[in-house]
């Protein structure tokens, strides 16, 4: 696609009114459909149509203006601080407007760094009328950033201070489109400071080499619109324009601009809260890296489009901590995290000797819920005070999960459930309703209405490769037809995942296209499906599965794991940490495990290797396990 395309033109104000109608009309329509359908797994319709991003974060701060909208901790010795709905619009307009000023009007800009406030509203910013945002994955090196400021045509990087050395480099280079590297705060002894809580912004400036402070070009985005400046407030943004180009960070090693519009976001905001029910109010813990798709729409946008507040936790560490202390209704993870917790909860009930005793009221909580008495909720309140005590919604994305792991939390009153989507796909296309009679655990979800599904070339068993049309779809990868052309066929998209639909329209996932195995009898094997049966047995923290038939040694061929252990069970099992352990006495817990999944399985889908590896794996900061990595192969 032409890059001067994605940059839109002006319209006439009664050409844009017309529009912008049209729109409004079309998104009304999908909330009206849903209702009219009367399918019981829609339950909650009751929300406005939105057009565009920019129209999300005007209209929540119309609802809920003095609402907190996010929630951040500005010091370690400070309280998470509220920034309302209000504020956040205000500070947004005063931000793109200054940008405009700068001349990046359609410019296609940068941002980069942790959750936090800053990154968000420097999101909506520029998606609310200036240009085109890119959001960089922050765990990359300098080389690659490099790359995806060529291959994105940025203009301008809004960057914390851990990145700011980087892109300051790559601009004074001299090869790239950059002419702005915007920072957001320099720190002093490891703590942020902002004007709302005092203290100094130790930000580098100099606005000749286009190294500007953020905070003082919010400011004078400020004095701007004092002095009547409307050219964000008036910015033409349409939902057919581009909002986002996001680079994949997928296993497969190769990164890709997906372009995706305002309309697809905003489907899948709307369609994704007719299944989950968020009152305003409710507080989304912001975990998941925030530049990907999966935690910047189903936690920043659909948190804002429902009137919720988003509080930003300040990393892996402190996550139970940050829990505690904001108390969050609502928290999206990757299975890693839920099987973290899963695992350690389990531990500490087996050694108090309670595992029987849980299951018992789990089974009487079957029968006295049926008449409103929930025993499980007094039962593990110990528990679900880990978590802040007002937990509702688990939601985990991103790859599969054991759907006991699900069920478990379910019982313990959490509704607890999984979705399914991509990035081309804004990303969600599945996602089981909250309600306890529509959640398969064992599916990636209910189909999201409109969205066409197709089961390509599907086999005997109905697998085949999932395929979708729908509001949802990306435009294309940037400045790769080629690509484009690769994966959306006769306007399908080709998700290069195995799946198929069950008669209720619930998704299942059975592997990924690529990574499939072709056994010697010339059977498939999805090595998803043996991690998966791996994953059950706590010893395995981690594990990879792939194979190797074609090598010229026949006794190196077949089916390899390499497989991380639990240090907590090898702790209980060996009685020493894994550091003190033996490699022999490892390998061998290691292979009890695979030897007791092997007896589940057929000849052809048998490991015949197994790898233990101390090191941790090579992994996307979705914390997916890159496959591609010669390294993540070793011990």
């Amino acid at each position: 696609m032409d890059t001067e395309l994605l940059k839109g033109a002006s319209m006439s104000s009664d050409a844009f009114k017309m529009a912008k109608e049209a729109e409004r009309e079309e998104m009304q329509s999908y909330m009206d459909r849903v209702k009219e359908s009367g399918d019981p797994h829609l339950m909650y319709h009751w929300r406005r149509p939105i057009t565009d991003l920019k129209d999300v974060l005007e209209t929540s701060a119309e609802l809920y203006g003095e609402m907190p909208l996010f929630q951040q901790k500005f010091s370690a010795s400070t309280p998470f601080q509220d920034i309302t709905y209000a504020q956040v619009l205000d500070d947004v307009q005063a931000l793109g407007t200054a940008l405009i000023d700068l001349g990046l009007k359609g410019a296609h800009i940068g941002v980069i760094g942790k959750n936090c406030y800053e990154w968000a509203e420097s999101y909506y910013a520029i998606v609310g009328g200036v240009g085109i945002v890119t959001p960089l994955d922050r765990e990359l090196f300098q080389d690659d950033l490099e790359k995806l400021v060529i291959g994105g045509d940025l203009e301008a990087v809004i960057t914390m201070d851990k990145h700011y050395e980087i892109f300051k480099n790559i601009m004074e280079k001299g090869t790239t489109k950059l002419r702005y590297v915007i920072t957001v705060a320099r720190q002093e002894h490891g703590v942020s400071r902002c004007p709302e809580l005092g203290g100094p912004i130790l930000e580098h400036e100099d606005e000749e080499k286009g190294l500007l402070s953020w905070h003082k070009l919010r400011e004078h985005g400020r004095q701007l619109l004092e002095e009547g400046d409307r050219s964000f407030l008036d910015a033409q943004v349409l939902g057919s324009d581009v909002a986002e180009i996001l680079f994949t960070s997928g296993t497969t090693g190769t990164s890709k601009g997906v372009m995706l519009t305002h309309k697809s976001l905003c489907y899948d905001a709307m369609m994704a809260q007719t299944m989950i029910k968020i009152d305003p109010g409710d507080i989304f813990f912001s975990f998941l890296p925030i530049h990907h798709s999966y935690e910047c729409t189903a936690t920043l946008l659909i948190g804002t489009y429902c009137g919720a507040t988003i509080a930003f936790c300040r990393g892996l560490k402190y996550i139970l901590k940050d829990m505690q202390e904001v108390r969050p209704h609502v928290f999206l993870a990757v299975p890693l995290v839920f099987e973290n917790f899963y695992n350690k909860i389990m531990r500490t009930i087996r050694k108090q000797g309670k595992e029987r005793t849980l299951k018992a009221v789990f089974k009487l909580n079957r029968v006295t819920s049926k008449i409103g008495l929930n025993l499980s909720k007094m039962a593990t309140k110990q528990i679900t005070d880990m978590f802040g005590g007002r937990i509702r919604v688990f939601i985990v994305g991103g790859a599969a999960i054991d759907g006991s792991i699900m069920d478990f939390f379910g019982q313990m009153g959490i509704i607890s459930v999984q979705g399914y989507g991509l990035t081309e796909t804004a990303p969600i296309c599945s996602l089981n309703p909250d309600k306890k009679e529509f959640i398969k655990n064992a599916s990636a979800g209910y189909l999201f209405p409109f969205l066409k599904c197709m089961i390509y070339n599907p086999d005997e068993n109905g697998v085949g490769e999932i395929c979708f049309q729908g509001p949802n779809l990306m435009l294309g990868y940037y400045k790769a037809p080629e690509a484009t052309e690769n994966v959306i066929i006769d306007g399908w998209f080709h998700t290069g995942d195995l799946g198929y639909l069950d008669e209720d329209n619930y998704l299942f996932i059975t592997g990924r296209q690529k990574n499939v195995i072709i056994a010697a009898n010339g059977k498939n094997v999805f090595p998803e499906e043996l991690e998966f049966e791996l994953m059950k047995n706590p010893v395995i923290s981690e594990c990879m599965v792939y194979g190797d038939e074609k090598n010229e040694d026949p006794l190196k061929r077949g089916i390899y794991v390499v497989v991380r252990l639990d240090p907590e069970e090898v702790q209980d099992r060996l009685g020493k940490t894994i550091e003190e352990s033996s490699d022999q006495e490892l390998q061998q817990l290691a292979d009890e495990a695979v030897d007791k999944m092997n007896a589940t399985m057929p000849l052809f889908k048998k490991i015949t290797h197994v790898i233990v590896r101390r090191r941790e794996f090579n992994k996307t900061t979705a914390m997916k396990i890159r496959r591609f990595i010669e390294d993540n192969k070793m011990a």
